[in-house]
């Protein structure tokens, strides 16, 4: 019997990136969502790609292993300005891809409109109004730092949002 039937579920958010990476463990139950974990995984700047990517590989695998989401809400790659950026944001995506889908996590992805939307109610929300909706959401008492974890609770509490009534017609 997995948590997810037992009246509890547990999302992973991520918000990708190959520097700094952020995650947000949720766990909602009957009651009210709450923060099981959060944080970031950074890796060294003078370091290859693949150096990086492992290391995103490694932390990510643990985290999972240790919080232990049954699904898995990432951030959509959603900007074209840098083309050096988007490819090595896509590379970290990959990876982070690959390990839900080794610990057979459920992955869903979201697009920075559609996490700004189910946060505030407007697409065009800026980067503090989603993140004091984060504090209030899951009630605490400072926004998460760094930004990028966050992001990636903004991402896990996006995903509750939108499938809260599949989560709880499951109980």
């Amino acid at each position: 019997m997995t948590r997810e039937y037992a009246n509890h579920v547990r999302i992973i958010g991520i918000d990708p990136g190959t520097g700094i990476l952020g995650f947000g463990v949720i766990e909602v139950s009957a009651t009210q969502p709450k923060l099981v974990d959060g944080g970031v995984i950074r890796t060294p700047a003078h370091e290859d790609d693949a150096v990086r990517l492992q290391l995103i590989y490694e932390e990510l695998t643990g985290i999972i292993s240790s919080t232990r989401p049954d699904q898995m809400a990432i951030e959509k790659l959603f900007f074209a300005q840098n083309v050096t950026t988007a490819m090595t944001v896509a590379q970290a995506r990959g990876v982070v891809l690959l390990v839900g889908q080794e610990a057979g996590l459920t992955i869903f992805e979201y697009t920075p409109l559609q996490i700004k939307q189910a946060l505030t109610g407007y697409g065009r929300a800026e980067k503090k109004q989603i993140q004091e909706m984060v504090r209030v959401i899951l009630k605490l008492r400072d926004i998460p730092k760094p930004d990028d974890c966050a992001d990636a609770l903004a991402a896990a509490i996006t995903h509750l949002m939108t499938t809260k009534n599949a989560i709880q017609s499951t109980h």
